[in-house]
């Protein structure tokens, strides 16, 4: 006897991006776990990315590179880049399509970078759950960061970002722990 997922290609690869979702998942919400606003500002090298305030918005600097030698991240800008690529997936894919880089401010405080970031883990959810499995099989939403895939690639790269960037932060607070020593 088959069970649903044997039965059902589009739900297997559904049942497993969901998974490594909620793993990827869990894993941020591990590193975010106890993060206050010193060690979400704080920058582990004199150079790297990171985010100011101007005429009282939030904002992230954006690398002319993606070499090594721009440095580290700051946790506060890996926040952002997760709103940044998820805003960006969600507008493009479900929206009208029309948002950029400067659309997209950063937090100004680790609450504030939660409830945005836990908003569109929801939003991501309900929207993806909503999809028929034609659509999940389809090009037709794939619009950002790249055309003509079928959705559940799409699916799968939002996973290794989240799960990269997760990772990201938490080596930022190793960082953070060893220096405040």
């Amino acid at each position: 006897m088959q069970d649903e997922n044997t039965a059902n290609p589009p739900c297997i690869l559904r049942n497993t991006l969901d998974f490594q979702f909620q793993i990827a998942w869990q894993l941020l919400d591990l590193h975010l776990t106890g993060l206050q606003d010193e060690e979400f500002f704080w920058r582990p090298a004199s150079k790297g990315l990171h985010v100011y305030r101007e005429s009282g918005i939030w904002r992230a600097e954006w690398p002319e590179s993606e070499e090594y030698d721009i440095g580290p991240p700051s946790i506060s800008w890996l926040t952002w880049h997760i709103t940044y690529w998820w805003t960006m997936v969600l507008n493009h894919s479900f929206g009208n399509g029309a948002m950029t880089r400067n659309d997209i401010h950063s937090a100004g405080s680790v609450q504030e970078a939660r409830e945005r970031m836990n908003d569109l883990r929801l939003r991501w959810e309900r929207e993806a759950a909503a999809l028929t499995d034609d659509a999940f099989l389809s090009t037709e939403r794939t619009k950002w960061p790249f055309t003509d895939q079928p959705f559940h690639k799409l699916s799968a790269w939002l996973n290794v970002e989240l799960m990269k960037n997760a990772a990201e932060i938490g080596y930022g607070r190793f960082l953070y722990a060893v220096n405040r020593k």
